[in-house]
């Protein structure tokens, strides 16, 4: 049996991929590098078993390249502390930035370094604390890649920040990409910084087109600054607003739209045309739309375009107000394909689809491929016969 297929063979074996070695370790506690044939070998089958394995032993003073999805930042600091020293090119995506408190060895430089990709999607505080002093680390850093969202103390991530704190401490940086989501808390400031002002901050970033946009939500008390390199090729795009940009993001395949300022028909629109792919959209704003009208009108409503979202597949619309499930859900408005999974609360379900009677919500929830009831139990049998073709959950 040749080498392949003896691989192929027990690399589907729970029993020996819970526990990966990938080197030679010989009696005298000496260990070398597998050949590179057995080693590309294995770099092709590990994406398909990753989920099985619990432990991997790798030769790290040959390690250029890695690729690892860790928890805390700890993590991503342990790799680091010289253990790794040919380490070139570095891909971390981290659940939790935070301080721990421990002592890790993260003061060395780490000279070897030339790319660096560092990607977070939960809130973090402590981008002067922990984030910039790790990139200071990376001297000769060649490119790196920024995917992070935010908690500042007292003004947004612009132009200014990313020069006056990564780029003018990586002589040797050729390109930069980010997508950064910055947020501060509103005490009663005069004088806020417009999306011109944060724009202004990225007029001599040569090498890339920035988009910027900036909001502020009086009522919670905050602030929300996105900029962002183009092209945009993360799959995820969260909190939209009115003030969206605009463009085509056609890697996109989720997102979230929040604001406290209405939504609109035409607003809807523009992100069906703006994200061709998207699969899935949460919703959260509790202002109606300006321009409510009775709903016997809604049912009639032929003067709007209606929106079509062909890939959508999850819908969640809990924390929305009613009208918003009306825009999804009637169908002189939207018209959804078959298999969507919709979220929604049971009551406002209830009153949206007139006691699950009304014929212009009717054809679009014969749609759903499962339905989750925020807020019920036991589902009567009339419920039931409206959506036909759906699970209930």
């Amino acid at each position: 049996m040749g080498v392949n297929k003896r691989l192929n063979t027990f690399v589907h074996d729970s029993i020996f991929t819970s526990h990966l070695t990938l080197m030679k370790c010989f009696p005298d506690d000496s260990m070398y590098p597998l050949s590179d044939t057995i080693l590309d070998r294995f770099l092709q089958i590990l994406p398909k078993i990753y989920h099985k394995i619990q432990w991997l032993n790798v030769e790290s003073s040959s390690m250029e390249q890695l690729h690892v999805n860790v928890t805390f930042f700890d993590d991503c600091l342990y790799l680091l502390d010289r253990r790794f020293n040919q380490l070139r090119v570095l891909h971390v995506k981290i659940t939790w930035i935070r301080s721990s408190g421990l002592t890790i060895n993260n003061t060395k430089n780490l000279p070897n370094l030339k790319c660096f990709s560092l990607y977070c999607n939960t809130d973090t505080f402590v981008y002067d604390e922990l984030i910039i002093p790790l990139l200071h680390r990376m001297l000769n850093l060649e490119k790196l890649h920024l995917y992070l969202i935010i908690g500042c103390k007292n003004t947004f991530i612009d132009g200014n920040n990313l020069k006056r704190n990564i780029i003018n401490h990586m002589p040797q940086l050729n390109i930069l990409t980010f997508n950064i989501r910055s947020t501060v808390r509103l005490h009663n400031q005069i004088n806020l910084l417009s999306n011109e002002d944060i724009q202004y901050t990225f007029n001599d970033f040569q090498n890339n087109q920035i988009i910027t946009c900036v909001d502020y939500f009086s009522e919670i008390e905050r602030g929300q600054c996105h900029i962002y390199s183009c092209p945009y090729e993360l799959k995820e795009y969260h909190k939209i607003t009115n003030n969206f940009p605009g463009g085509i993001f056609k890697y996109v395949r989720e997102i979230s739209l929040f604001d406290q300022r209405p939504f609109e028909h035409d607003f809807f629109f523009q992100i069906s045309q703006s994200f061709p792919f998207m699969k899935k959209i949460t919703l959260i704003n509790e202002k109606p739309p300006s321009d409510q009208r009775p709903r016997k009108l809604e049912d009639d409503n032929e003067h709007l375009s209606i929106i079509t979202y062909p890939h959508i597949s999850e819908l969640n619309l809990i924390e929305d107000h009613d009208d918003y499930i009306e825009q999804f859900l009637v169908d002189t408005k939207t018209c959804l394909p078959n298999s969507v999974y919709l979220s929604v609360d049971y009551k406002v379900l209830k009153t949206v689809t007139q006691n699950f009677t009304r014929n212009t919500t009717r054809v679009n929830c014969t749609k759903l491929r499962s339905l989750g009831l925020i807020g019920k139990y036991r589902i009567p049998k009339y419920v039931k016969q409206y959506f036909s073709h759906t699970k209930i959950l």
